[in-house]
């Protein structure tokens, strides 16, 4: 049994581990408790130290320690006994297992790579570190800068989902339908800017277009069905697509995006990402749009269009969305919220036929039964009250500025590297003079602080001219450090 000395010493060791744990330190002093009794650091029956003695361990105000300790009595962690003090309640642990044995000899561990009936591990992917923000130059694409995010209207809209009615539509177990609020701010306000019109049976959500690629080919795509995808072209589509096919063909692109090629001519289906090609960030003209639909319609190809960062266009007029074009039906339209909003939301949604819409969303409910509702509910509040539209002129604002910054600072620094004209976007593509690796590039700028990101992995095989691209996205590293970053690249690169 600890004393309260030793309870006091494991409290003032563990309290710098818990630094932005919470907003408040009474909240910090609560969470650091509440593990280490539930990880046994602190055992049932102990005594808890006195508040004046556990404030001078941990350098607070006795009043600080002494509200986190009431709330850790009202919450059932402690009790309180006359002429005790504070002990930790035993009962707090009942129900918990205790943890199993480890296994101590590898022989007799089951060998699951012999089990593994697929090898996902061998994929090739994009790679991002988790500790990007420790970067002073982050040019990282798919983060955001926090400092963009409009917080204060996204948590009045979290609270507004709070209130008890709210509550009761988000909260209920939906099976396999959609938020309503959700799906009528995307059938009346994010589908009609693409030039979209859909009846609610014709949306499903998903965690994401990434989400969206999975259950299309799953659905869709089989063993000997030719899919093609751009190359270079976005690897997570591609990668889903191989694991049902083993006819993914890599499709042509050129400055105005993908081609209207033979090899487009010969798929069943074919993924395309016209508002902003990725890596490319090429737009697709209008012609070049009815050229591709024309010819789909000719030869009978199905349209994955990923519209990627459409409301990302700096020039104020985006083009039509593929999907508004077609006549048909076979143009299957991806969304997304993540890519403006905030990656880690993972809110995006299916445009498609009623009849397939019926067989993605019991795909759907076999993974995951449907999207989070609470998420979906504050991001409809988001849409509805004008937060998002707000967000997004901002974000092309600033967008287009660090662009033009970054621009500029590569024909200053950097003319041998080309950098690809785009009309929005969040990312710069950029092919390096002949020999550069722009993987060995990457090591070197890492080691100067600066995150970049290769292209080779875009590429549908890796050889020479791939590994001269690079991609340096511009949402997450502030315009004033653009300059700098690159100009520490050009270090990197002169030290090959």
């Amino acid at each position: 049994m600890r004393t309260k000395q030793e309870v006091t010493a494991v409290w003032a060791g563990l309290f710098p581990r818990f630094a932005g744990s919470s907003p408040t330190l009474q909240g910090r002093i609560k969470a650091m408790m509440v593990h280490s009794i539930l990880m046994g650091l602190v055992p049932p029956g102990v005594k808890v130290p006195p508040s004046r003695a556990l404030a001078q361990a941990l350098g607070l105000s006795r009043n600080t320690v002494a509200l986190a300790l009431q709330v850790m009595v009202d919450k059932g962690f402690l009790i309180a006994r006359p002429r005790s003090g504070l002990i930790v309640n035993a009962d707090i642990l009942q129900g918990q297992a205790s943890k199993a044995a480890p296994v101590d000899e590898p022989s007799k561990a089951l060998q699951w790579s012999r089990r593994c009936v697929l090898e996902l591990g061998l994929q090739r992917n994009i790679s991002k570190p988790a500790s990007w923000q420790e970067f002073r130059y982050p040019f990282v694409y798919g983060q955001f800068d926090a400092s963009l995010m409009p917080l204060k209207d996204w948590r009045a809209c979290a609270h507004q989902s709070l209130f008890a009615p709210a509550v009761r539509r988000w909260s209920q177990d939906l099976v396999d339908r959609d938020s309503e609020a959700f799906l009528e701010q995307i059938q009346h306000r994010l589908l009609p800017a693409r030039g979209i019109v859909a009846r609610r049976d014709e949306i499903l959500v998903t965690a994401g277009a990434q989400m969206a690629c999975y259950l299309l080919a799953n659905v869709l795509v089989g063993r000997d069905t030719v899919v093609g995808i751009e190359d270079p072209g976005y690897p997570d589509a591609r990668n889903n697509f191989r694991l049902r096919s083993q006819h993914v063909r890599a499709l042509p692109i050129d400055e105005d995006g993908l081609i209207p090629s033979r090899a487009f001519a010969q798929c069943a289906y074919a993924y395309v990402t016209p508002s902003h090609q990725c890596p490319t960030t090429v737009t697709m003209p209008l012609e070049r749009r009815k050229q591709i639909l024309a010819l789909a319609h000719k030869r009978d190809v199905v349209l994955f269009e990923d519209d990627h960062e459409s409301e990302l266009n700096f020039s104020g007029q985006p083009l039509p969305a593929l999907k508004s074009l077609d006549t048909e039906g076979r143009v299957i339209y991806l969304g997304s919220l993540s890519k403006t909003l905030a990656h880690g939301l993972r809110i995006g949604f299916i445009v498609a036929p009623a009849e397939l819409v019926q067989e993605l969303r019991a795909l759907r409910r076999l993974i995951m039964r449907h999207a989070p509702s609470n998420n979906a509910h504050i991001a409809s509040l988001f849409i509805a009250q004008g937060h998002h539209d707000a967000f997004i002129r901002k974000l092309n604002l600033t967008y287009r500025e660090r662009r033009e910054t970054l621009a500029a600072a590569l024909a200053s620094l950097l003319p041998e590297f080309e950098l690809q004209a785009s009309l929005g976007g969040s990312g710069a593509w950029i092919k390096g003079p002949g020999g550069l690796d722009a993987t060995d590039l990457a090591r070197r700028c890492a080691a100067r602080g600066v995150l970049i990101e290769p292209g080779e992995i875009f590429f549908n095989k890796p050889g020479a001219a791939s590994r001269a691209h690079l991609r340096l996205g511009y949402s997450a590293i502030a315009s004033n450090l653009i300059h700098a970053g690159v100009r520490e690249i050009r270090e990197a690169w002169l030290e090959a």
